[in-house]
């Protein structure tokens, strides 16, 4: 070029039209160079970067995802927000997102599997991809849901191959906890059933039936009661009637509403009642007492669907079912019956 500009502070933001002008070459080369794309002359690419540096030009990203049609964003679609259990998971997911520079926006269906497809649409619309928290809309709806919304990524929920999955045995974990139960002397033991449609609350009834199978002089009583910590909490007049000695939660949270109103009730856990959960979330160590839960590397498995949702935005996507294996952690709130 034959004189260096002197770079001037701008009345207006440059534009892609000020330095194709200068630089004397068309909006779409000026495009090109900014996108990396190598088909430019090398000699027009060097005058087009000299006069970008001269300008001051600060492309908008914005205009380059909808140049490149990505967003370098990803939606998650969790059945409920107020769950620390999903907290957990979402933490280690958006960490591992941020490393590769994604961006991540939440949606939350309350409990509702009539709203699950349309707002798992309208984030995909958004986004370059989509991962599902343990979505509670029927099998068929989830499958014919997939094909929409890819690249798509399942939590908690098998996909028939058709997606990426990662999952916890549910089946198995409840089994452990029950068996850690019997092993106290516990032979009269409620299940705070969960959610009637929730993937992992079926997993526990199928571990529940075949331990009844096993295990034929252990009583294991079916209450219905759900997610929260308020259905805990009203859990204990159904609870009181079955004259049960231990109890094992849908999940810590309803195992922690349950604990404050057995403190109200006067009933000493776990000398009176033993009381056990499942996810272990943060409150659970610190609760009074200590709450005996099933553990599941909440924050290892939200990385796990990262890496699970990035192999399906390439040409490799992983479709073999990563399946994590919870373990017991033993506290203060069971302990053995005299």
């Amino acid at each position: 070029m034959a004189g260096k500009r002197a770079r001037t502070t701008p009345t207006r933001p440059t534009t892609i039209t000020d330095i194709a002008r200068v630089a004397g070459v068309s909006k779409a080369t000026v495009s090109r160079v900014l996108n990396g794309v190598g088909t430019v002359n090398d000699e027009l690419a060097r005058r087009v970067r000299e006069v970008i540096d001269e300008l001051g030009y600060t492309p908008s990203q914005t205009a380059r995802s909808l140049s490149l049609g990505i967003s370098r964003t990803v939606g998650v679609l969790v059945p409920d927000l107020g769950n620390p259990m999903f907290h957990q998971v979402l933490n280690g997911f958006n960490r591992a997102a941020a490393r590769d520079g994604y961006h991540v926006v939440v949606a939350d269906s309350f409990e509702d599997p009539e709203r699950e497809a349309e707002l798992a649409q309208d984030l995909r619309d958004r986004t370059d991809a989509v991962a599902l928290f343990a979505p509670r809309m029927t099998r068929i709806s989830l499958l014919a849901l997939l094909p929409r919304v890819a690249p798509v990524a399942v939590f908690n929920r098998t996909t028939g191959k058709n997606a990426g999955s990662v999952l916890i045995d549910y089946r198995e974990g409840v089994i452990l906890v029950a068996r850690h139960l019997i092993e106290l002397g516990h032979r009269r033991i409620v299940f705070l059933a969960g959610p009637a449609d929730s993937r992992s609350n079926w997993e526990r009834e199928k571990g529940l039936t075949d331990l009844r199978e096993t295990e034929p002089e252990v009583e294991i009583i079916d209450l219905a009661c759900g997610h929260s910590f308020e259905d805990g909490y009203n859990a204990w007049p159904a609870l009181r009637e079955t004259g049960a000695t231990a109890v094992i939660a849908f999940n810590d949270v309803v195992a922690l509403g349950l604990l404050g109103r057995l403190a109200e009730e006067k009933v000493v856990v776990p000398d009176q009642m033993s009381v056990a959960g499942f996810d272990d979330i943060p409150f659970s160590r610190y609760s009074s007492p200590s709450l005996t839960t099933m553990t599941s590397r909440l924050s290892e498995i939200g990385e796990r669907i990262w890496t699970v949702l990035r192999a399906e935005m390439t040409a490799d996507p992983i479709r073999e079912p990563v399946m994590f294996s919870p373990a017991l952690a033993v506290r203060r709130s069971t302990k053995e019956l005299r």
